[in-house]
């Protein structure tokens, strides 16, 4: 299968190559700035240019539509709503007028629990790309499967974590690990290659906890930590030792129905968080593409 990532460089887009090439797929990797590895096809262009989108969509069985300003840009303000609309809004549209032109209409489209808030302009931005992609199923039949991750920025990225522990201090209070992300969407290829989607099929994406939907409506209802010692006293001393927020209500998600779809089942739990805090401290494990 020939596989069409835009984003293709960043994060997300590099542990799908590795897993898709692993699996024998030709994936194209379409992104403004090269990656930092030789897997798959580099194709530099932007999702703005829609002319060299449009040719370079020729042949391709399916779209991984990643590319997008993230959340982190708009709390550090390093990127205006002007930005926002430009790359997450108007790039989407180009993707899927593209792709319609080009007759691709299997797609996966990375959106974020952030529209469930919809307090800010990522999730707001997100909300209009959703709407995109609802308007070429519609009118164009298109495939679409849409999935909201929680934030998932892998802890070796240095522009935002300086060290795996201050990684883990985020990471407790809900995120997912990238190769979870990288994991569902692989699975959601291999599901609207099989099968046409006739309605939008949107699914949450989120890590394991040991955390019941009670304990998070009821967070630390018997004190201060009570919740986390409920489940992992065993680590008190390491999330202590490393300055980890006990006390914070982590988000959380019913992925119930992702698990249905797409036998999805996250491999990265909380407990994981904490074996390799303590095995490799504030350096943390190797980066990990599978």
């Amino acid at each position: 299968m020939k596989v069409f990532l835009t984003g293709g460089s960043g994060d997300l887009g590099t542990v799908l190559t590795h897993r898709l090439q692993k699996r024998g797929d030709t994936v194209l990797r379409y992104d403004v700035r090269e990656p930092s590895d030789t897997q798959g096809q580099f194709i530099k262009g932007s999702v703005l240019d829609r002319e060299q989108l449009s040719k370079n969509l020729q042949g391709v069985d399916c779209i991984v539509h990643i590319a997008a300003w993230n959340s982190h840009h708009e709390s550090r303000k390093n990127k205006n709503v002007y930005d926002f609309w430009d790359l997450n809004v108007t790039g989407t549209f180009n993707v899927f007028q593209a792709a319609l032109e080009a007759n691709v209409k299997k797609i996966i489209f990375i959106s974020s629990d952030a529209v469930e808030s919809n307090n800010g302009v990522y999730g707001w931005s997100k909300i209009l790309g959703e709407e995109i992609a609802q308007r070429y199923i519609d009118a164009h039949y298109f495939s679409v499967l849409t999935l909201r991750p929680c934030a998932f920025i892998p802890h070796w990225n240095r522009e935002h974590f300086q060290s795996f522990a201050e990684w883990a201090k985020w990471f407790c209070k809900g995120a997912v690990h990238i190769n979870d992300v990288a994991q569902a969407i692989i699975q959601g290829i291999d599901l609207i290659s099989q099968k046409s989607l006739y309605e939008h099929l949107v699914l949450p994406i989120d890590g394991a906890h040991n955390y019941t939907e009670s304990d998070i409506q009821q967070w630390d209802k018997a004190g201060s930590g009570s919740t986390f010692k409920k489940y992992y006293d065993k680590y008190y001393s390491v999330a202590m030792q490393y300055g980890l927020d006990l006390s914070s209500k982590p988000t959380w998600q019913d992925i119930s129905d992702t698990k249905d779809w797409l036998g999805y089942s996250p491999s990265y739990r909380l407990e994981n968080m904490f074996e390799d805090l303590i095995q490799y401290g504030e350096k943390g494990p190797a980066v990990q593409f599978d």
